[in-house]
This record gives C-alpha cells, structure tokens and sequence, in this order.
C-alpha cells in the first residue's frame, strides 16, 4: 500500500491493530495450476525472468479471493541459487526488486477492478535450504554458524528492502539458529517483519522447543507477528497458543493443506485437511495474519476471508 519505508512500520503494523489480516496462498500452486512448470530448482523464483505477467496474474488471483496481502515469489530467489543458472549478481538484484514490483503491479489492477480495501506486500525471505533445493528447508542444521547464515541472508534482504515492500516474511524458518542469523540481518532495514517457522508437532523442523523459538523474537522491534507457515493444519492450535504467550505479539499462521512433500519424489501425497473452520479458532487464540501456503488455493482464501468478516 505504501512505499515510504519511514513510515511502513507503523502502517502496517497498525493494519494488524485493526484486526485479522488475510494472507495469501501458496503461489507454486497457482502457478502450476495455471500450467507452468516449476520443476527446476529456481521453482517460482524462474518466472521472475521469464514470465513475470504469471506472477501478477498468481498475485492478483489471491487478491480478487479475498487476500489483503501478497507475498512475493522471492522466496526462493537468492544471489547464490541464481548464480548457479548463469544469472549474474546484478540481474539477480534486479529480479528480487521485481518480485516486489509484481505485487505492486497486481495491488495496482485488483484496486483498478473495484477492490477497496487496503492492500499489502510482504517480501518473502525463504531460508537458506530453498536455496540447496533439496528438502533442506524441511530439516535445518545446515553445518553453517549464526554469522554465516547472517552473510547470507543480509545482502538479499537489503535489496527487497529497497524495493519498498510493506513488510518482509521471514518465513519456513526451520531452525532457532537460522531465526537467530535472520534477526541480526534485519536489523537497520527501517522496515517490519513477520518471523515465521516451519514446525512440528511442538518443535521446530530442527528438532528446537517452539517455546524457545519464539522467544527469540519477543524483543526484537522490527518483528510485529511471529508464528509459523508451511506446516499441518494440526499444529497450528498450539503454536498459536506458545507464540502469544511467549512473545506477545499478534501471531501469524499459514499452514498448508495438510498433504505431505515427497521431496525426493518432488510430489505431494496425502488429502487437503485445511477448513475456514479452523480460522476462527485461530484468531482468537491470538493470530492476526491468517492465510494459507502449499496446495492453498484462492478458493480456501475466499473461505478465510468470509470467515474473518474481513
């Protein structure tokens, strides 16, 4: 809504006092539905250079369902992984500035359409195992130090930071020693963030109490919603519940479907077991930014949306 990162803090921080903000979905899947292949190891983050009219029809789906917010397709977009396809560093910064310019651009149409109500972009920063493409992000403990995930993430974080998003979702964060580098490199960027983990059951994918986890972010300023994303409907309750107590903060939840990643297989297996029934007792367990991820489609986001009176 905004690109003034002097005052992004306050509005969108504001946005949450209001009450429940919607989330979008998962964009590979409404990329794939839309018949693009995702196959490569770059997933969402190619089309950034080959079909970037895709990402803002995905982005605008979302919005005309019901979705307050888009989260970018940066997600898996590093220095590092776009290096690996032959992109140099400077093209690679340009692409992470569109991913922004994007959800902009389809903020820009859905308001053009009718839509009134305000709309948001949040920067995905995806963990470092996006970038390895091989399941890493499910795991965490990569053998790296706090120092060198905070090298990693602080150069890309700057860029998107530039483009003047609303707010950056670190997000599928599978580690407290990850959610530790991503904290550090935040700080100074003049803009919120939304802390988000990949759990389960009551610890993180790296096997840490969610208790801790959350606790990392209690006293960082620049962090307005910490939660999780990526993860089983039937964990959220309960982080809900440890995130608000823990932090004090409105929580953010983002579950998937419910189906399961085969990432040797590069498949999803299983049935959805996400229902807008759930969302309420979400919200009053204290989430604020409520949405969908993996194999959530816009039709799930019209259902949250309905559900929330938002």
């Amino acid at each position: 809504m905004t690109s003034d990162t002097s005052d992004t803090i306050g509005t969108f921080a504001d946005a949450l006092a209001d009450g429940p903000v919607v989330l979008d979905g998962g964009m590979s899947n409404q990329l794939e539905s839309a018949g693009h292949d995702l196959s490569d190891e770059l997933w969402s983050a190619r089309l950034l250079a080959e079909r970037p009219e895709a990402i803002v029809e995905a982005h605008l789906a979302y919005f005309d369902a019901g979705a307050d917010v888009a989260i970018t397709s940066s997600y898996q977009a590093t220095f590092e992984g776009f290096a690996k396809h032959g992109i140099p560093r400077e093209r690679a910064a340009e692409l992470l500035g569109r991913s922004v310019e994007l959800a902009r651009e389809a903020a820009r149409r859905a308001q053009a359409k009718g839509v009134t109500r305000p709309l948001w972009v949040a920067a995905s920063v995806g963990p470092y195992g996006a970038m390895l493409a091989d399941g890493s992000e499910y795991r965490g403990r990569y053998g790296l130090s706090v120092a060198e995930l905070e090298r990693f993430h602080r150069p890309r974080l700057e860029v998107l930071a530039a483009a003047a998003p609303d707010v950056l979702a670190l997000e599928t964060v599978p580690d407290a020693d990850e959610a530790r580098a991503l904290l550090r490199a935040v700080r100074g960027l003049g803009l919120p963030a939304w802390l988000s983990f990949s759990v389960d059951g009551d610890r993180t994918r790296a096997g840490q109490p969610l208790a801790e986890a959350f606790a990392l972010a209690a006293d960082a300023d620049e962090v307005i919603a910490v939660g999780v994303n990526c993860c089983a409907p039937k964990d959220v309750d309960a982080a809900v519940a440890t995130a608000a107590r823990v932090t004090g903060k409105p929580v953010v939840v983002y579950p998937n479907s419910g189906e399961e990643w085969d990432a040797q297989a590069r498949a999803w297996n299983g049935r959805s077991m996400f229902t807008a029934e759930q969302v309420e007792g979400w919200r009053r367990g204290g989430a604020r930014l409520i949405g969908g991820c993996c194999r959530v489609g816009p039709g799930a986001i019209t259902a949250i949306h309905e559900a929330l009176g938002s």
